[in-house]
């Protein structure tokens, strides 16, 4: 079971070394539901990012307060554990609130972007870019 966001940063503050993060965000992929084989198709495949990235989304309700999760998986174990941080972040939210203005901001408050190569920056990107457009899709109805 993937610990609440809040847990999880308070266990990053704990971390000094960059390794030791690293480990940790390796260990929150593992952590991660898995996303049944079914829903790795191209449709929920994330497009922008270097690994095999697929997300799912699925809405309680419906409209702009219809509760959002998400779900993904990689190919990468560090790609994972960044899907285990957007989904611990975003997940539970109503859709009218889509993606917090700045996601990336917990990245970087944990020091976690400047150790990514400039394309898992850019996969990170089109991930919450993804979730945003798929909370927009349901606040729409």
């Amino acid at each position: 079971m993937l610990p609440t966001i809040d847990d999880i940063a308070e266990n990053f503050e704990l971390l000094d070394e960059w390794d030791d993060r690293y480990r940790y965000l390796i260990e929150l992929g593992r952590l991660m539901p898995e996303l049944p084989e079914a829903d790795h198709t191209e449709a929920n495949r994330v497009q922008g990012c270097a690994s095999q990235v697929w997300l799912t989304t699925k809405a309680e309700g419906r409209g702009p307060d219809a509760t959002m999760t998400f779900v993904g998986d990689s190919d990468a174990h560090i790609v994972r554990g960044l899907i285990a941080l957007l989904v611990a972040l975003l997940s539970g939210r109503p859709a009218k609130a889509g993606a917090p203005s700045d996601p990336i901001a917990f990245f970087e408050r944990f020091g976690l972007g400047q150790h990514l190569t400039q394309q898992r920056s850019n996969g990170l990107r089109s991930m919450v870019e993804r979730i945003r457009s798929d909370a927009g899709r349901v606040a729409a109805g």
